[in-house]
Formats: structure tokens, C-alpha cells, sequence
């Protein structure tokens, strides 16, 4: 078998002293021999700092103010050496194996550009829910389409990876965008190269009450699709005005 590529996995870090740890120890535990972990915190004040020094030696991390979450990501990708690179939010974790799995799929495949694998949403206590919309969205993976991605976002972002090389030409996140950096960059990524599907779990989405998704839905599916509109017209922002609409009406409905 090929040697496995160096992957660098980017934590980007804000106040998240209740799940950090776990986070940290996903990527730890994976155990594989090609890693770089970088964790980009923007100055934590509820004892994420101290957390961070329990993994002196095994992470590299800094503690700085940043512009948000996309600019904390893209100072990672700039200090980044792995062949293949990722970022996994302070509140989600890795499955275990998925490291080792993902660097074999890139070893095996030097064509492939991105990789993406299933993922399932968790609470705060680390159980599965929701998994009706784990469903939908592994249905529309195996699809793998462009035109699909242009009409809903399927593809989960931490159990997503791709070779550093690529950002040479999409560029770094787009650090304007507060809640779709990722999809505005798999768009992007899409235009030029074929999506690799891993049908194995690979990571797990947390959704608490202070997560993102979970309080900003509406604007979320707002900003997506402005990002839509920036990669395609026509029918499929038709499609994807329709789909939008009935996401967050089921989420309403969730969340009463």
C-alpha cells in the first residue's frame, strides 16, 4: 500500500470549554502517523486555554483575537504542511478510523481532489437524533451530483477532506460568510473536480443550544442561498428556493 499522506485537521476554537476536549481526544485517539492538529482559538475566556495546555506536545495551538470562524480556519490552512487538510469545529468529533480510512481512500486514488464520507448528528450528549435528516442527506450523497449540490447542500462538512493543492486555485473560505463558508467551498471545489464518497461514517455534527444550526436557521438557508446564486441561475435556484422553504419549515416545526 501506498505511504498514507500527512492530513492536517484545523480546530478552529471559541468558548467551547464544554466540548473541546472530547473534540480534541477524536483526533488524538485516531491514532494515525501522518497527522498535524492545529487548534485556532480566538480568546477563550471559559477555561478552553486550560484544556488546550493538557495537550501541550500533542497539538499545536495559539489563542489570538480573529475576525470569526472563517478567518480562524484560514489562519490553519496557512500554517498547514498535510497533503490533505480538513477542519473539525470545536463541538464535533471524528468516528473512530475515519482518519486512517481517508488517507488510505487518497492513497489508493491519487486522482481523487475531495473526499467526503457520512456523518451523523449528535446532542449534547453525544447521542444520535435526527435521523431522518442523517437519512435524506446519505440518500442524496450517493448521488454524488454537482447539479444536486447547486439545488441543497448534501455534503456534511467535518467528515469532508481534500488535498491542500486545490486551494491554490478555489482560494481560502470565504470570510464574509458567517454560516455556509463550507458550501460556498464545495461550489467552488465542484466546478473543477469529481467528488469522492466514502460510505462510511466518518464523523458526528453536534446540534446544542449554541450551536449555529440550531439558532440561526433561518439566516443560515438565507446566506446559502446567496451562495447558490453565485455558482448558478435559473431552474436550479428555483429548485433551490423550494427546497429551502421546506427545510426550514420542517425545522420550525422541530424546534417548537
Amino acid at each position: 500500500m501506498p505511504d498514507l499522506p500527512r492530513i492536517t485537521v484545523i480546530t478552529p476554537s471559541f468558548n467551547q470549554a464544554s466540548f473541546i476536549a472530547e473534540t480534541i481526544q477524536s483526533v488524538l485517539g485516531q491514532g494515525y502517523p501522518n497527522l498535524q492538529y492545529l487548534v485556532m482559538d480566538g480568546g477563550s475566556t471559559d477555561g478552553t486555554l486550560e484544556i488546550l495546555k493538557r495537550f501541550e506536545g500533542q497539538i499545536e495551538w495559539s489563542s489570538e483575537k480573529d475576525r470569526g470562524q472563517a478567518d480562524a480556519i484560514n489562519k490553519g490552512f496557512r500554517r498547514a504542511s498535510g497533503e490533505i487538510v480538513a477542519y473539525l469545529n470545536s463541538d464535533d468529533r471524528y468516528e473512530p478510523g475515519a482518519l486512517l480510512a481517508v488517507g488510505r481512500y487518497f492513497s489508493n486514488h491519487p486522482q481523487a481532489v475531495w473526499l467526503t464520507g457520512r456523518c451523523r448528528i449528535i446532542d449534547e450528549q453525544g447521542q444520535a437524533m435526527r435521523s431522518a435528516i442523517t437519512l435524506y442527506k446519505n440518500l442524496w450523497l450517493r448521488l454524488g451530483s454537482y447539479r444536486v449540490l447547486q439545488v441543497l447542500n448534501y455534503i456534511s462538512q467535518p467528515a469532508t477532506f481534500w488535498r491542500r493543492s486545490a486551494m491554490d486555485l478555489t482560494g481560502l473560505l470565504d470570510e464574509n460568510l458567517h454560516y455556509t463558508l463550507d458550501y460556498d467551498l464545495w461550489l467552488r471545489l465542484g466546478t473543477r473536480h469529481r467528488l469522492h464518497i466514502l460510505t462510511q461514517t466518518l464523523a458526528s455534527f453536534r446540534m446544542h443550544s449554541r450551536s449555529k444550526s440550531r439558532t440561526g436557521f433561518q439566516r443560515q438557508f438565507d446566506e446559502d442561498l446567496e451562495v447558490a446564486q453565485r455558482y448558478c441561475k435559473g431552474f436550479p435556484i428555483l429548485l433551490h428556493r423550494l427546497h429551502s422553504w421546506a427545510i426550514v419549515t420542517t425545522y420550525t416545526f422541530l424546534t417548537r
